[in-house]
């Protein structure tokens, strides 16, 4: 595709066993790696990396520019709650500060029971009352240490809930920006991310990418500033002890970065793994009569845990390389302690750090260490982020369907004709400008110099064999996909002068393949109109014949249908999304061989019904039953992607043997009298 095929990941998901998958993803993830340091060559229409290609996240990853590009439109996308974020971030320096209070506090306290000049110890800016002796002084120490503590803790509740919220409030945000921008993708992109791709992106993704918010930006600063609170008063007391905590602390601290880096083409590939087990699941569950038909329960069920047990051996692997890393810092972390313990000791005996200093320097260590640990371990979780904010923004960043040119005009609020003119059409092969799109020799053309002219209030009939093309018109009828050469006209202006989605407006679509929405009869009907009123609903459904079924049904209009219209019978289904149509009173209708999936008797009823509707709209309809269209205006024949006849039933008819119309009705009259 467009986006990248990579047969060796697809070699990889072909393998029955977890552990042959990833013992081959292990094997190209280590290949790849060695192939990190080439440039990351640009797609021709965006200029990213493969959609799903984690086996070259490597690639991506030395691409800055790339990922650049990526955050800088994270962070520009945050602007709206900058307020908010430098707020809490204001509120954490406020935090971070009153916690350097209670160390403070226990080393003058110590001093003050350990000397006897124990007034030399009280801070210049204290008040001094003559009656306080050593005994309320501590008191006192330790009353306003715990009032710092209580006021401390309660301000970081009030920052955790707004924390709390401001999360949900992006998450929100995000999550309906990525849905509608994901609505409107070509149908190549969308037939290419799979229903699992776009579920985990607008589940799993979002909120791993919102957590970048606290683990990229609130967490490390938060952390950053302590780190500098602290050891700015490491500093007063000794800055001796603190180049050696500073060494230690962020030298490890690069490098664990740096081998932690090797994670996240990991964590890209699991995302797959999820999309490809949701799509796995969805269609399951969407073709269960067919897997129960054909037995295949046990095959799914291997199928779906080896996914599974695929996406936790790399889940393991990630978090054993992990659990290595934490190990090495957790050593650091009683080294660093140690070291600094060694070092104040001895400057206590130099008599150039008091008893009470060791505590406050014991205890700011820790505040040295957990703000250090805190930046590591968000260092860690930023990777997770950082590869679903790759998913989402590669989405983000492809391009919508047909976007509408500078100068587009409002539909038509008549259609006078409607002219396929010299249209020829490959599939990925479009023309935005309307400039023949210049083809690789071996490309197969699905539609070769369609010409066509149907007066606006016509009734035109395509048919001919299957795979000729005949879905294929009105798909480019309907803006599914524009021409690779010539153009479709109405009124003589080319469809792409048109603003898309008021020419919509013009459409409806009755397709083979009915879809219907988990609702009600009345929510399936009226989805074209939300404003129809209850007499337009009935009219729809008695022109449609299904008011009698849908009567006698337990709540008529309010009876829920199921997931597809599962409750429904085929031809009751069909009925349904033929009276939506009928309610969306269209300039064009579109009937994609709607009444294929009918009984003879309900067939003919509404043929009837259509002849009414079919008044004053320009009606195309793709045809099964020849019997169907006899009183079509025009019955044009494809045959491999060209018109090879076209005419009235009559004039069709009159050609006699030899007529591609003529031969494929007396086919189909034989075979039904066979039936």
């Amino acid at each position: 595709g467009k986006h990248g095929y990579d047969p060796e990941r697809e070699a990889i998901y072909r393998e029955p066993s977890s552990r042959r998958r990833y013992a081959m993803f292990r094997e190209h993830w280590a290949k790849r790696r060695k192939k990190a340091k080439k440039p990351l060559p640009e797609t021709a229409d965006t200029g990213l990396a493969s959609d799903q290609d984690w086996l070259d996240r490597g690639r991506l990853r030395k691409d800055k520019g790339t990922r650049r590009r990526y955050l800088s439109r994270y962070y520009q996308w945050l602007r709206p709650y900058r307020s908010r974020l430098i707020s809490l971030t204001v509120v954490g320096l406020i935090i971070s500060a009153m916690d350097l209070f209670m160390p403070w506090a226990s080393g003058r306290m110590l001093d003050m029971v350990a000397t006897d000049d124990w007034s030399a110890h009280l801070p210049a800016w204290f008040p001094r009352p003559a009656e306080w002796g050593r005994g309320a002084w501590l008191v006192a120490l330790a009353a306003a240490a715990l009032v710092v503590i209580v006021i401390g803790r309660l301000l970081g509740l009030m920052r955790n809930l707004a924390m709390q919220k401001l999360n949900a409030q992006v998450t929100f945000r995000l999550r309906s920006q990525l849905y509608e921008h994901i609505v409107r993708l070509p149908l190549g992109d969308l037939h290419e991310m799979k229903s699992g791709g776009v579920i985990s992106r607008l589940s799993t993704d979002v909120d791993n990418t919102i957590g970048l918010v606290q683990q990229a930006v609130l967490s490390p600063l938060a952390a950053v500033i302590r780190l500098l609170l602290t050891s700015i008063v490491l500093f007063m007391i000794s800055w001796q002890v603190t180049l050696v905590a500073l060494f230690l602390l962020v030298g490890c601290g690069l490098l664990y970065n740096r081998m932690l880096r090797t994670v996240r083409p990991i964590y890209r590939s699991m995302g797959e793994d999820r999309a490809r087990i949701d799509g796995r699941v969805a269609e399951t569950f969407g073709g269960v009569r067919v897997v129960r038909a054909f037995a295949r329960e046990h095959k799914e069920e291997l199928e779906y845990a080896v996914g599974h047990h695929t996406a936790i051996r790399k889940q393991l692997w990630a978090r054993a390389v992990q659990q290595v890393l934490h190990l090495f810092w957790e050593l650091l972390m009683p080294l660093t302690g140690l070291s600094i313990m060694a070092i104040g000791s001895w400057l206590v005996l130099r008599d150039e750090l008091s008893p009470g200093g060791i505590i406050t320097i014991q205890m700011l260590s820790f505040q040295v260490l957990n703000p250090v640990f805190l930046i590591v371990n968000s260092m860690s979780e930023t990777q997770r982020s950082l590869a679903a904010m790759e998913r989402v923004y590669e989405v983000l960043e492809r391009p919508q369907e047909k976007p509408d040119r500078p100068a587009a005009a409002g539909a038509p609020s008549r259609i006078d004709e409607i002219a396929f003119e010299q249209v020829d059409f490959a599939y990925g092969e479009e023309s935005f400008d309307g400039t023949p799109v210049e083809l690789p020799p071996d490309t197969k053309l699905v539609l070769k110099s369609i010409n066509l002219r149907v007066p606006g209030g016509s009734l035109v009939a395509f048919v001919g064999p299957s795979g000729a093309g005949k879905t294929t018109m009105t798909d480019l009828l309907a803006r599914y996909h524009d021409p690779s050469a010539g153009r479709i006209s109405i009124n003589g202006k080319d469809l792409r002068d048109y603003r898309l989605t008021e020419y919509r407006d013009l459409l409806a679509i009755v397709q083979q393949e009915t879809f219907l929405f988990d609702g009600t009869v009345r929510e399936n009907i009226a989805y074209a109109r939300r404003d129809a009123s209850e007499a337009e609903l009935l009219d729809a459904a008695r022109r449609a014949n299904a008011l009698e079924f849908i009567e006698e049904l337990p709540l008529g209009f309010d009876s829920v249908i199921g997931e597809r219209g599962v409750k429904l019978s085929g031809g009751q289904r069909q009925r349904l999304s033929i009276a939506r149509a009928i309610l969306a009173d269209p300039k064009i209708l579109i009937l994609d061989e709607a009444t294929s999936n009918l009984d003879t008797q309900s067939e003919q009823l509404i043929q009837q019904a259509m002849e009414e509707l079919f008044a004053g709209r320009t009606t195309f309809v793709v045809a099964h039953r020849l019997s169907t269209i006899h009183n079509a205006d025009v019955i044009v024949v494809i045959d491999q992607g060209s018109v090879v006849e076209q005419g009235t039933h009559a004039e069709l008819m009159a050609k006699g043997k030899g007529g591609s119309y003529f031969d494929m009705v007396m086919r189909q009259r034989t075979r039904d009298a066979w039936e």
